[in-house]
């Protein structure tokens, strides 16, 4: 059964039995009222019968029944009611003398009397209800008892017909209490209602949902509760998607990374494979082969410490600029001489704390986004300047330029601006994401100007240093 309707035959069948115990009670209790004053006036009858008789009996003794039933038949007591009805009989309830009409047996009272004792009884003649009273009558002949009784039936008959008039009244009573207990049981629970919605739109994954509290009772401060609870399921829900978008950010990075030094290593070894070399050539391309395959292994760490783990506390050591720039250059220049484009290095000797690899990851990304945006021969110019309050790494091409509107958002994840020619090239949009992120560990700041047709140049800056 639904907690509504227990909670509605609860209200109505516990309103309906207050009221009938009340209501019976009641009535039980004004007919016990109307029945003791009845027995009372009874009592009052039968002891005024009884001072008659002695009184009678003072000033003329009797001997023998007749005498008696003479005397009797000689008293006549009126009261509201009319004359006052009584009989004289024995204790087996044998009829001695008697004045008026008494439809009641009397051996079932007297019997019952002990000595010197008096009772009553109620005694149903028919249709008829009657009080019947007996009281000892000490004579010379041995103890009779004086006996009268009052009809009683109206007041049966009103305590019968209040029984039946409440019983209506509490069909009507139990109706209205039904429709009220309707309504209130709708409004106390209608926050359960909006809960139970609220959670079947949270297991169908809308995440968000919240309850509107109204009060602060027990259902307010339960709606409280799932309210609590849902942020913080959403939270965690929010942190197990931003763990997973972590992670495919690390691997479409990692993917995206690798293919700079993977170039570097390719353009070398084809350098090597190609044409003939000098010693001394065989020993640059191999050192750059080398150096580039421990960065790509060194990379992989920290890209996944930066993307995935989150870290922000990577270690910064002082770099010379001059050489970190040339190696920097020196690494893309077989991919930059077999495009036909020439690469220019003009560097301002200074010390700058870097972390070398994920600066160099930035480097290169810039490099080879400008490699990408030349159609043909063209001209990429790598220059480190010092700034009054730190260093500036700066990148410039002639290639084909930004359009204007798309500069705010070249730093967003995925975000490409040429999209069918950077997936032709094997891009993913997500080489200035990176970057940015890395210049701001190192708490610098990405500049981007461009020119459609023209060119663009990058411009890092970085805080610290000093000149070499």
């Amino acid at each position: 059964m639904r907690l509504f309707w227990k909670l509605f035959c609860s209200m109505v069948i516990i309103t309906a039995l207050a009221c009938s115990l009340g209501g019976y009670l009641l009535i039980d209790q004004q007919f016990r009222a109307s029945l003791d004053r009845e027995v009372s006036a009874l009592y009052e009858e039968n002891d005024l019968l009884r001072y008659t008789l002695a009184r009678e009996l003072a000033l003329q003794p009797i001997d023998g029944e007749a005498a008696l039933s003479q005397l009797v038949s000689s008293i006549s007591i009126t009261t509201g009611r009319g004359a006052v009805a009584f009989r004289i009989s024995d204790e087996t309830g044998r009829s001695a003398a008697v004045k008026g009409s008494i439809p009641v047996d009397a051996a079932p009272l007297t019997a019952q009397l002990g000595e010197g004792q008096r009772g009553w009884e109620v005694v149903r003649v028919e249709e008829r209800v009657f009080l019947h009273a007996a009281s000892p009558l000490s004579l010379s002949g041995g103890t009779l008892y004086l006996e009268n009784c009052r009809e009683v039936t109206s007041l049966f008959s009103t305590r019968q017909e209040q029984y039946q008039s409440f019983f209506y009244l509490m069909l009507a009573l139990t109706a209205i209490v039904g429709a009220l207990s309707l309504a209130v049981a709708s409004v106390i629970l209608r926050p359960l209602a909006r809960l139970s919605a609220a959670t079947k739109r949270m297991a169908a994954g809308e995440l968000d949902q919240r309850v509107r509290v109204d009060s602060s009772d027990e259902l307010g401060r339960l709606s409280e509760d799932f309210n609590a609870m849902a942020a913080r399921l959403e939270e965690q829900v929010q942190e197990l998607k931003d763990a997973a978008q972590r992670q495919e950010d690390f691997l479409n990075s990692f993917a995206h990374e690798i293919k700079t030094p993977l170039t570097s290593i390719i353009g070398y070894a084809d350098l090597l494979r190609s044409r003939p070399a000098t010693a001394a050539q065989v020993r640059d391309s191999a050192g750059y082969i080398f150096s580039e395959g421990r960065r790509l292994e060194s990379l992989s760490q920290k890209l996944m410490d930066l993307i995935v783990l989150d870290k922000q506390d990577f270690p910064l050591r002082p770099v010379p600029m001059d050489a970190f720039l040339q190696r920097v250059g020196g690494a893309l220049l077989p991919a930059l001489e077999k495009q036909g484009i020439r690469l220019r290095v003009r560097v301002q000797p200074a010390d700058i704390p870097l972390e070398p690899d994920l600066m160099e990851t930035v480097c290169l990304n810039l490099l080879d986004n400008a490699r990408k945006a030349m159609d043909g021969r063209g001209i990429i110019i790598l220059e480190g300047l010092v700034e009054p309050d730190g260093y500036c790494i700066r990148v410039t091409d002639n290639g084909k330029g930004i359009p204007a509107q798309e500069l705010s958002r070249i730093t967003e994840a995925f975000y490409m601006v040429d999209k069918s020619r950077a997936r032709a090239q094997g891009g993913a949009g997500l080489g200035l994401a990176v970057c940015r992120r890395i210049v701001a560990l190192h708490g610098g700041t990405m500049e981007f100007q461009s020119v459609e047709g023209t060119g663009t140049q990058v411009r890092v800056h970085l805080k610290g240093g000093g000149a070499a």
